[in-house]
């Protein structure tokens, strides 16, 4: 039996929802994206809001220079205290610290054999005077020979200088201080066998202090000997120092290229040999240069770059830098005085992006 055409309309029927859904969906989309197209064209294009940042007119302003370089201090006059012979040590005369005068007995060792030399030379001399004495008023007379008055008179100054020699060899037995200064810290006590050499103590004169530093080869022309350097150090905050250029190495260093510089300061009484300090060489002032904050340069592979704000907008400017003065840095080239540096907030702008300076723009010359 054959059901064909029976079945025909009922599969018509079964596909007609289904293709009203279809234009149905059609349709919405043809709606939606007449309406969007529409939009566009009538409606303004987004744009983000502006960028809040902190930003400083520049100015151009003269800046005091001067060349600065690492030093240390070093005592004009300054001594290991050694005795020159050996000897065992039978008294110290000196506390840790203590400042003491020129010529100042400080250790003495064991000089009795010396002594006791001194005192036969003595009598030696007593009789080489009675004796040269009594050929002196004999010899006139021939009664003794003029030569025999020559040898009681070259007795006479041996003698005499067997006790200069025997005064020397005592006084090696004692150190002294061979000029006024403090003492440093003992290293001897009472008692001691010492060796010619070893160490007692410092003496150091700390009224007066050389600044040795070194410059590279380049800034040589701008030193003198009689010049002026400033000198500055942690053990004295806030303070600065002057001392004057005494010695100019003639040669400069193999290794760094620098040149070794010596000056010499009066102590105000803070500084000590050996402190690290900042020493500073006064140059000839800079006119019209342009300082901004650190924090305005941006430092990428390309180079160092600042944003300026120009008719609200965000311009990024390539930049060459000099040195840092502070908390600020030169700028060699790409800003002019009465540009609109941005110093905080530039990691959020884009070329062009609209900006809004959060505090009025001071004058980038104050601190």
């Amino acid at each position: 039996m054959d059901l064909t055409p029976s079945q025909s309309p009922q599969r018509r029927r079964s596909r007609r929802p289904m293709l009203v859904a279809v234009v149905a969906l059609l349709v919405i989309f043809a709606a939606v994206f007449a309406w969007r197209t529409t939009r566009a064209a009538s409606g303004k294009p987004y744009a983000p809001p502006p960028v809040e940042v902190s930003a400083m007119t520049v100015r151009a302003e003269t800046l005091p220079q001067a060349l600065e370089a690492n030093g240390t201090l070093q005592a004009v006059r300054e001594v290991l205290l050694a005795p020159e012979v050996p000897g065992r040590v039978t008294s110290i005369r000196f506390e840790a610290g203590q400042r003491v005068g020129q010529g100042a007995t400080l250790v003495r060792m064991f000089d009795a054999p010396e002594r006791a030399d001194r005192s036969a030379a003595v009598a030696r001399v007593r009789f080489a005077e009675i004796q040269f004495e009594r050929s002196r008023e004999l010899a006139p007379t021939g009664a003794e020979p003029r030569q025999l008055l020559q040898q009681r008179e070259a007795e006479l100054v041996q003698a005499r200088a067997a006790i200069e020699q025997l005064d020397a060899r005592i006084m090696q037995k004692s150190v002294r201080a061979p000029f006024a200064g403090q003492i440093g810290i003992r290293q001897v006590n009472p008692g001691q066998y010492v060796n010619a050499g070893d160490p007692i103590a410092t003496l150091t004169a700390l009224d007066r202090l050389y600044v040795n530093f070194g410059v590279p080869q380049q800034e040589l022309a701008k030193l003198h000997v009689g010049g002026t350097v400033s000198v500055r150090s942690d053990a004295a905050p806030g303070r600065a120092f002057t001392a004057r250029i005494n010695a100019i190495e003639p040669r400069v260093g193999g290794d760094t290229r620098n040149v070794s510089v010596q000056a010499v300061m009066t102590n105000p009484g803070d500084l000590r040999p050996g402190l690290y300090v900042t020493v500073g060489v006064a140059q000839a002032s800079r006119g019209n240069a342009i300082l901004v904050p650190s924090t305005a340069i941006q430092t990428s592979a390309s180079g160092d770059s600042v944003y300026v704000v120009r008719g609200g907008k965000a311009a990024l400017l390539p930049v060459t830098v000099g040195s840092e003065v502070g908390t600020r840095t030169i700028v060699e080239s790409g800003v002019k005085a009465g540009d609109v540096v941005v110093t905080t907030g530039q990691l959020r702008l884009q070329p062009g992006g609209a900006v809004t300076v959060a505090q009025p723009s001071p004058v980038s010359g104050g601190r």
